[in-house]
């Protein structure tokens, strides 16, 4: 099957997007703003960017940012676009917010995430880079690769987007059990 090509509008909210069901079935497509403003379920793809030496790619997101202005996050990601696959949106969005092209982003696990207004399925995955980045600027305000003791010292006391620190919860549970398994 051919995905449909993927262009990003010009206005983020006139992006279209799979509203899904519980079960991560699609069942209509809407605009990113009307799926933000009528908490419609929809999906997103995290992607967790480890350098050789194991430091993690940590960035703060834009304040013009529609969902988490301001806040950091340690994963890159984003929405999965219409008609766009978990993979195909993991590799996009990975290679858009970093500004590299070759990276290859590995599934890990699925789960729904769910705030006040808004809840959306979860797509994790982890990926390697070891060249230069050039982080996209209307997305990402600053970042570093931090070590796993850094990262949490700054789970402390900067401000994380409640997604973000969901889906890396689960990703130390899912490292350490395949560690023990």
């Amino acid at each position: 099957m051919t995905e449909p090509a993927q262009t990003s509008p010009a206005d983020p909210s006139d992006e279209l997007l799979d509203v899904v069901d519980e079960h991560d079935r699609v069942i209509g497509t809407e605009r990113r703003g009307e799926v933000y403003r009528r908490g419609l379920l929809h999906r997103c793809v995290f992607v967790l960017v480890r350098d050789p030496a194991g430091r993690i790619f940590v960035h703060r997101r834009t304040d013009t940012k529609l969902f988490a202005p301001g806040a950091h996050d340690m994963f890159v990601g984003g929405v999965v676009g219409a008609g766009e696959t978990y993979g195909r949106a993991a590799v996009r969005e990975a290679e858009e917010e970093l500004g590299v092209t070759g990276i290859v982003p590995r599934p890990l696990f699925r789960f729904l995430f769910r705030s006040e207004r808004l809840a959306w399925w979860s797509d994790v995955h982890e990926a390697e880079w070891d060249g230069p980045v050039a982080p996209q600027e209307s997305e990402v305000a600053w970042h570093a690769w931090l070590t796993p003791a850094e990262l949490a010292e700054r789970l402390e006391r900067d401000t994380f987007v409640p997604d973000g620190r969901e889906a890396y919860r689960r990703y130390l549970e899912h490292r350490a059990a395949r560690r023990d398994g």
